[in-house]
């Protein structure tokens, strides 16, 4: 197992959360050259899963080009560019994440909605382009995240769904295991939202 992040603090706190013998290593995802360099010196993987983004949200009118730039680089760019230099075992997979805000989108979240549906499109190509490599996606609705911490007041309503709550990390991280588990799942769009979507 090896574990990635921007961030190398963050990932040595990641490693150390993990009892099992893990590699690690740090590079910007959104970066074309640190992607490249990184799977240069790797062997290939049995299973590769993308969960990274930088997310800021606002009204189009309220959000500078540069900052939904960067929005988008993160949730869309950066996956492409894992999904371009990566190297998988033939029968492995690549999972990526979206979000509900692809089908369900809400104000304010202009930019997070269109990358969310550029990663389900890419998720349906790719699965045809990279084949016998599977590859699917997930679409979580709320997740309890620091980010979600971050951005939401605690106080306030979760959106009307089933599932009166927002998802664990774990129940994610359950459907990323089945994914890769799989050997004749590809390019599925998983709705892992509480039922938001049939709301």
């Amino acid at each position: 197992m090896t574990v990635t992040g921007r961030s190398p603090d963050r990932v040595k706190a990641a490693v150390a959360s993990i009892s099992a013998d893990t590699a690690s290593a740090s590079f910007d995802m959104t970066d074309e050259a640190e992607v490249e360099a990184f799977f240069a010196t790797h062997p290939p993987f049995d299973h590769i899963v993308v969960t990274a983004a930088a997310i800021r949200s606002a009204p189009v009118r309220a959000l500078s080009l540069d900052t939904a730039r960067s929005t988008f680089a993160s949730k869309f760019w950066g996956p492409y560019l894992i999904a371009r230099f990566a190297r998988l075992t033939d029968g492995g997979s690549l999972s990526l994440i979206s979000g509900a805000a692809a089908r369900r989108p809400r104000a304010g979240r202009g930019p997070v909605a269109a990358a969310c549906a550029a990663v389900e499109a890419l998720t349906k190509v790719l699965a045809v382009e990279l084949a016998p490599v599977r590859v699917n996606c997930i679409a979580p609705g709320l997740v309890d995240t620091p980010m979600l911490r971050a951005a939401y007041d605690p106080n306030t309503p979760i959106p009307p769904q089933p599932v009166r709550r927002a998802a664990l990390p774990e129940g994610i991280a359950f459907q990323i295991l089945a994914c890769a588990a799989n050997p004749y799942m590809t390019g599925s769009i998983i709705d892992l939202d509480g039922g938001l979507s049939v709301m």
